[in-house]
């Protein structure tokens, strides 16, 4: 990451698969003089893609990720940025519930995460934190966090799936079929059927459309200590 980013501009990088949306994080980050946009990504092989080219060239203080990419996952895209270049801060950004996601962002490596409809001047105060090397925290990821940690070795919910379980277990409930899943994430049918098959006895249910009401249930409902 580039030295004094308190004093001097903010580079970024935005990957996420809608226009609408990169236009919309370029027009608040334009706000701040301090922030510039470096480059734009809309899938994940194009981010790790710009990524390294930046690392190399210009420089790069900050990947605004969004966690539901095509190519590779937003999730596992985090992932293979720690690995390569474990001190370039990643804020994940997404539309999915905090009390679902969030942990698994921070716990995989992300320095924070923020709902794409945070206010602007929220968006801005997480970017220049992380960019300073610090951690984002809203009061509601604090608290899933917390509770998670509090209840580490008896979780029922999707925070006690693994990463790749927590991958299939999302498609499954967006309706995906087995085929569609291992086409997205690169895995035999055979294998997506052997996670879906664990995911069923990890959240105790018979199919998929109870799979589907269990999701709806946990993102909806709020952690209890």
């Amino acid at each position: 990451m580039n030295a004094s980013v308190a004093t001097d501009t903010i580079h970024v990088l935005i990957g996420d698969d809608h226009r609408i949306v990169r236009e919309g994080l370029k027009q608040i980050l334009a706000e701040a003089p301090d922030v510039q946009v470096v480059a734009e990504a809309q899938t994940g092989p194009e981010v790790l893609e710009q990524v390294a080219a930046l690392q190399g060239r210009t420089g790069l203080d900050l990947v605004l990720l969004d966690i539901a990419l095509p190519g590779i996952d937003g999730l596992d895209v985090l992932q293979a940025l720690k690995r390569e270049y474990p001190k370039l801060p990643v804020l994940m950004l997404s539309t999915y519930p905090e009390k679902q996601y969030a942990v698994r962002c921070i716990k995989l490596g992300a320095s924070g995460y923020l709902n794409k409809s945070a206010d602007p001047d929220d968006m801005l105060a997480a970017v220049r934190k992380v960019a300073a090397g610090g951690v984002f925290l809203t009061p509601t990821t604090a608290e899933a966090l917390a509770a998670a940690v509090g209840h580490s070795g008896a979780q029922a919910g999707p925070e006690a799936l693994s990463h790749r379980e927590h991958q299939v277990y999302r498609l499954l409930t967006q309706g995906q079929t087995v085929s569609e899943i291992g086409a997205q994430l690169g895995l035999a049918p055979n294998t997506v059927s052997t996670y879906r098959a664990r995911i069923l006895e990890k959240t105790g249910t018979k199919n998929d459309v109870e799979l589907a009401l269990y999701a709806e249930r946990h993102a909806r409902a709020p952690k209890t200590p």
